[in-house]
């Protein structure tokens, strides 16, 4: 039975807990004791080297990898291991990936609605409605009946988010989001992204973007060869990184 001070009712504790995390894929040790907490409402923006498995630890925090060792939990309950349980957590963990994933036969109002309706039962008259305010958020309301192939990239991207967000997430997990753009693109999906972090949208975001990093993140995480380096402000990070290898990737990144 759950006790009133359990992790999942009381406001301070974290949404998200990582403890020791280990991942390894095959003899390649991806991730090295991952220990990471998220606050409700914080926006954790992941940055390093290709390689450096962010992209992995990204992955790893709705199951999408499965770690070999240590804890996951969201909202106090441990990452399941399959079945109903986590198909339950997976609709309150939104992801965004690089390739946009949406259903090429579907309109894009339908590919907003059609998760709300048929995992979680909401009437297909209210599931649209909502689709449709979700796709004015992020400003395609216009696009609601074509079709995914004709869309841009950015908008295709944003229709993405309208679609994990139609699931009512607590927390939002972005992977490369803009790395599948054009740079003109990018902006766009960016700027979307920096409106959910000012709603207080609970957030993990693997990027390259190092103007938005700077600009949207609560704390910036850089990680390198598999464990997190630094974690620390964006000011600290990008006018004081501590480490070498944090000021060897800024040095490279930034002068491009």
């Amino acid at each position: 039975m759950t006790s009133s001070t359990s992790p999942a009712q009381h406001p301070a504790s974290p949404l998200v807990s990582v403890a020791q995390v280990q991942k390894h894929f095959g003899a390649h040790h991806v991730l090295k004791d991952i220990d990471l907490e998220i606050a409700r409402g914080e926006v954790v923006v992941i940055v390093g080297p290709s390689g450096s498995g962010k992209s992995t630890l990204c992955r790893c925090l709705n199951r999408l990898e499965t770690i070999t060792s240590g804890t996951i939990t969201i909202d106090g309950v441990p990452l399941p291991a399959e079945g109903r349980a986590l198909a339950d957590l997976r609709a309150e963990v939104g992801m965004v990936f690089q390739s946009f994933n949406l259903f090429a036969h579907r309109t894009i109002l339908d590919n907003v609605a059609l998760a709300p309706h048929i995992v979680s039962k909401v009437p297909l008259k209210q599931a649209r409605a909502e689709a449709v305010a979700l796709l004015e958020r992020v400003g395609i309301a216009d696009k609601a009946e074509r079709f995914p192939g004709e869309l841009s990239g950015g908008q295709q991207q944003r229709a993405a988010i309208a679609r994990a967000l139609a699931m009512k997430p607590k927390l939002m997990l972005f992977d490369e989001p803009t790395s599948a753009l054009d740079p003109e693109m990018v902006s766009e999906v960016l700027d979307v992204i920096t409106s959910l972090a000012d709603d207080g949208m609970t957030m993990v975001v693997v990027t390259h973007e190092m103007g938005f990093a700077r600009r949207a993140a609560d704390r910036v995480i850089f990680m390198d060869d598999g464990r997190v380096v630094e974690d620390t402000t964006p000011d600290e990070f990008f006018d004081n990184a501590r480490s070498d290898r944090a000021r060897a990737f800024l040095s490279k990144i930034l002068a491009h």
